[in-house]
């Protein structure tokens, strides 16, 4: 458990009155990348700036037992959070939350509650991708998921995230209590509207009074966040108990490089946290593209070849240097053409990207980041290859990332050992592997996942070659033979 006196010297702690907090955001995900990101700038608010915004952390995820939030209570709603840099490490003791509920121990009927209280101006949420029930290709709320199907039919009983605001907002109008803005911090190009689409579309489903209500109170402002955050491991954590001088079971390990960008746009107004390292601004989509697409586009393509090649770690992809070579070109011959980003040296911010790339001291595993492909796909690699498609440009390196992919999910690597798929299409990915002759057979059988590559690139001839191609290429010559053969 957490002691604060037994952390090193030099370690930032929460010397503001906690107690002053107020109980102002309800959040949702509270995994590693929350506790190293959006918590840590409203910690540094309230220390520096004498904030009284406080959090609710909730986790509502059906297979989260609630380990980590039954910890946090433990150490009086308290964690560390550590940034690892080649250089050395620098400590800081979070203590912005209020109070911590999940699913199986609270219910969620007291979530709900939660966030009724009339001090609570902003739900925000971590839950990755998938936590939304959208679908990828369009944006648009998924009728046929389970956990909406289930929500259409029990509507005050509500299992997705849309359907757990939904009912908190139709809790709050009715109570007559000021509206709150809902902020998605995932990697989801315009979150806030897919955010909006999912919440909207699911209250016209059951009263389209209160779809109205939403469209005109409702604020979904979109962000931008950027900082790399392994998953804790077992050994993670017992190496940062040798270096705090003691356990801390909700502790999390980050980079130093910090981004948040968000869209200035709360109905119930918001923290200062552009006093705390944030930008303001009008509009979010223009960074949101830029980041989506040259770090989390080159994070997808090191993860599914550095995973086949047998590489662990994002850095010893780094050590490879045709892999350091792919990414950067992915970068800034593939991806940089495609965006809208104004007065941004481009070159500069692939440079920065691959020297983090190169941090040893985060271990970022190559198959945590190549987890949930079916949802990162289109925003990641999909959108820019329609893109040079349509002005007939080079999209080499990203058909190679696709055929990865399918690689990937054909759930054996090259040694021929066992990949377990991670991925809310785990089920239908396996169906059409398993019906599939390799080949290809199996580019064509994936391509028919519309969901995810659209209407549109499945009937592309060009793109279908291209994948099947470099497809073939992973069968018979390796990925490290052919990120080679690609780049040399």
């Amino acid at each position: 458990m957490l002691s604060v006196d037994l952390l090193p010297e030099g370690t930032v702690l929460p010397k503001y009155d906690r107690s002053a907090l107020r109980q102002r955001i309800v959040h949702f995900g509270f995994g590693a990348f929350h506790r190293s990101h959006q918590a840590v700038c409203t910690d540094i608010l309230a220390a520096e700036q004498h904030s009284d915004w406080g959090y609710c952390e909730c986790e509502i995820n059906p297979a989260n037992t609630g380990e980590l939030i039954k910890a946090l209570r433990q150490q009086d709603l308290l964690y560390s959070m550590t940034e690892k840099a080649d250089s050395g490490l620098k400590t800081r003791v979070v203590g912005v939350i209020k109070e911590a509920l999940y699913r199986h121990g609270d219910g969620i009927e007291k979530i709900i509650d939660a966030m009724c209280q009339p001090d609570v101006a902003i739900v925000s949420a971590t839950v990755t991708e998938k936590g939304y029930c959208y679908q990828p290709a369009t944006g648009e709320l998924n009728l046929e998921h389970p956990a909406i199907k289930h929500d259409l039919a029990y509507p005050e009983q509500p299992d997705s995230l849309p359907g757990i605001i939904l009912a908190a907002i139709k809790r709050r109008r009715a109570l007559g209590l000021p509206p709150f803005s809902v902020m998605s911090c995932d990697n989801m190009p315009e979150n806030g509207r897919v955010t909006r689409n999912v919440v909207v579309q699911l209250a016209e489903q059951q009263d389209q009074a209160l779809a109205d209500y939403i469209r005109s109170h409702i604020t979904f402002p979109s962000t931008m966040v950027d900082r790399i955050v392994p998953a804790m491991t077992p050994e993670a954590f017992e190496e940062l108990s040798g270096k705090l001088g003691c356990s801390d079971p909700v502790g999390v390990e980050c980079e130093p490089f910090f981004q948040w960008v968000i869209e200035d746009n709360f109905v119930s107004g918001r923290p200062a946290w552009e006093k705390a390292g944030a930008e303001l601004v009008a509009d979010v989509l223009p960074f949101e593209e830029m980041k989506l697409r040259m770090l989390n586009g080159s994070h997808s393509l090191l993860a599914y070849l550095g995973y086949l090649a047998g590489y662990e770690h994002i850095s010893d992809c780094m050590d490879d240097p045709y892999y350091l070579k792919a990414a950067r070109s992915l970068m800034l011959d593939e991806q940089a053409p495609t965006l809208s980003t104004k007065n941004v040296d481009l070159v500069a911010y692939a440079d920065s990207l691959i020297a983090r790339y190169q941090n040893r001291a985060i271990k970022h595993r190559t198959y945590q980041i190549a987890t949930d492909g079916t949802q990162k796909l289109p925003q990641r690699w999909l959108d820019s290859i329609r893109w040079h498609l349509a002005r007939g440009s080079d999209f080499t390196l990203l058909a190679l990332g696709v055929a990865s992919w399918m690689r990937f999910v054909g759930g054996v690597d090259e040694q021929g050992k066992t990949i377990v798929i991670n991925d809310p299409l785990h089920e239908e990915l396996a169906q059409l592997v398993n019906s599939s002759a390799e080949g290809d057979e199996r580019v064509a059988a994936l391509l028919s996942l519309r969901a995810v590559f659209g209407d549109d690139l499945p009937d592309n001839s060009l793109f279908r070659e291209r994948v099947c191609h470099y497809y073939q290429k992973l069968l018979t010559a390796g990925a490290k033979e052919t990120v080679r053969q690609v780049i040399g």
